[in-house]
């Protein structure tokens, strides 16, 4: 018999997991759902603070309630759950045999919880406004059952118990956040299975990736002892799907689910393969957090500023404007007679849209203050997770913006991302574009979240009669020019290129066909 310990997330009691603890019962299992001090109505704190170090001692007190049984011990924690939920493991770890991370981050020790919630500061949200604390701080709960969209995606949650979880809902402790996790390590060689929820933007492909650009911090997880599960729906799978969340938990406990690929130490990372197309290299000059890709020209040239994706953190190296594709994609824009740019901008969290959009802006400038541009004639392209830095460009476009591409991007904010800005919603903002042509090129093996925020985008753009132009990749996943090198790949980049150029009133020589 195996036993799960199941700890919930922000604002939340035990009751969250009632279906699923059932269903967890009746195959055979012992289930426990934690009840949190100051969360859980049966637990409002009798006075003193309440902190994650009082989260941490509810579950510890759970797990040594059940003795040493010999039976296997599952710690499943969900959102900010994992944080008391790891803590526990830390301390118990000679009694935990597998931590399941439910759609949640991953805590590092000395690192609060708020720090793993991106777009959702605490910054104006106490009584006063101004963004201090004190111990006694609370963050509200939502009042609303729309207002949980701010925590995570809601879909699949029937009404009823969207309506229970807000009437339910407690005042998160702002200390239980902001309080550093401290951990020993004793935890490490604990097995750990992630499930992750598609609907809520995160997918397994998407690990992978992150993995395989030889993140440090990642690399643990393509561990043998490290599983992953995905489940179709929003952030609350114990609501939205209790029955499927209990077989995934109790396959996980049986050491099931899917395993990542460990990097190939004599294979370079997807994103630092060589371009998918042969292209002659133009000069490149480095100028700050820009690089120029000079075409063989006498006269002033257009040019296309290419945008990265993101977050990178800050720390990877080589930075984007060194990575093959972008590289790539400057030295064909080169080729056909425009004056290519890349830009290093400063996208390394979600809180930095902000800042990168500064960055964009001010190499923007630079690039056509050069004498070899021809200033009034401009493209920008936009990839990936930059995507949002378009949305500024859409809402007011210079008349020397000649054109905006986007290259599989993330069109609006995605679920889980907490409170955003609203100037980085490019499906908003295409209502602004006053006939700038934009073009889009659209994979047909996108993540759903991802796929959506395009799919809104385009029906904003019908609506309002924009100009978009969709290149299509049919059977292209996520990044298609790195891990897809296939006569479709290289003909949607050269399409693309074409649309770009042909708006900027110049015409490429053409591009090889393989590298």
């Amino acid at each position: 018999m195996t036993i799960f310990v199941l700890v919930p997330g922000m604002f939340t009691g035990a009751h969250v997991w009632q279906e699923t603890a059932d269903r967890l019962t009746a195959a055979g299992a012992e289930a426990h759902a934690v009840r949190l001090t100051g969360l859980d109505a049966a637990l409002r704190p009798a006075g003193g603070d309440v902190d994650l170090e009082t989260h941490i001692a509810d579950v510890v007190a759970v797990i040594d309630s059940l003795g040493a049984t010999g039976r296997k011990l599952v710690l499943a924690g969900h959102d900010y759950g994992i944080h008391p939920a790891l803590g526990a493991a830390d301390r118990r770890a000679e009694r935990v045999d597998r931590i399941v991370y439910l759609d949640s981050g991953m805590p590092r020790d000395g690192v609060p919880a708020m720090a793993a919630v991106p777009g959702r500061s605490l910054r104006g949200r106490t009584a006063g406004g101004d963004g201090s604390f004190t111990s006694g701080d609370v963050l509200p709960p939502p009042a609303a059952s729309e207002e949980w969209r701010r925590w995570g995606s809601t879909e699949g949650v029937p009404g009823p118990a969207l309506d229970r979880l807000t009437a339910m809902a407690a005042p998160q402790p702002t200390a239980t956040l902001l309080q550093p996790l401290r951990l020993t390590g004793a935890a490490d060689a604990v097995a750990a299975t992630g499930i992750l929820c598609t609907g809520n933007g995160a997918s397994i492909e998407m690990v992978q990736m992150m993995v395989d650009r030889g993140d440090p911090a990642l690399r643990e997880l393509a561990d043998a002892r490290v599983t992953f599960f995905e489940l179709p729906t929003g952030h609350w799978p114990m609501l939205s799907l209790p029955a499927e969340l209990a077989d995934v938990l109790r396959r996980a406990a049986a050491g099931e689910g899917h395993r990542l690929s460990p990097v190939d130490a004599s294979e370079p990372p997807a994103h630092l393969r060589p371009f998918l197309l042969d292209v002659p290299e133009a000069r490149r000059e480095r100028h700050g957090n820009v690089d120029l890709y000079l075409p063989d020209a006498r006269t002033p040239r257009p040019a296309v500023l290419f945008v990265h994706g993101g977050p990178v953190p800050a720390d990877a190296r080589p930075t984007p404007r060194d990575w093959p594709a972008l590289k790539g994609y400057a030295h064909c824009a080169a080729e056909g007679g425009a004056v290519a740019a890349v830009v290093d901008h400063s996208l390394h969290t979600l809180d930095d849209y902000g800042r990168a959009a500064a960055d964009v802006a001010a190499a923007v400038e630079q690039v056509r203050a050069d004498p070899r541009v021809d200033a009034d004639r401009a493209a920008l392209w936009f990839f990936s997770g930059g995507g949002p830095l378009a949305a500024p460009w859409l809402d007011a476009p210079p008349p020397w913006l000649r054109c905006l591409a986007a290259t599989y991007p993330v069109f609006g904010p995605l679920p889980g991302w907490g409170a955003t800005d609203s100037r980085f919603d490019p499906a908003r903002a295409v209502a602004n574009a006053d006939g700038l042509p934009v073009v889009l090129t659209r994979v047909g093996q996108e993540t759903p979240a991802i796929a959506a925020t395009v799919e809104e985008f385009l029906a904003s753009a019908v609506e309002c009669g924009a100009d978009v132009d969709v290149v299509d990749v049919p059977h292209g996943r996520h990044a298609f020019e790195t891990v897809d090198r296939t006569d479709e790949s290289r003909d949607a980049v050269r399409r693309a290129m074409r649309a770009v150029l042909g708006r900027l009133g110049v015409s490429d020589t053409g591009f090889p066909t393989e590298a």
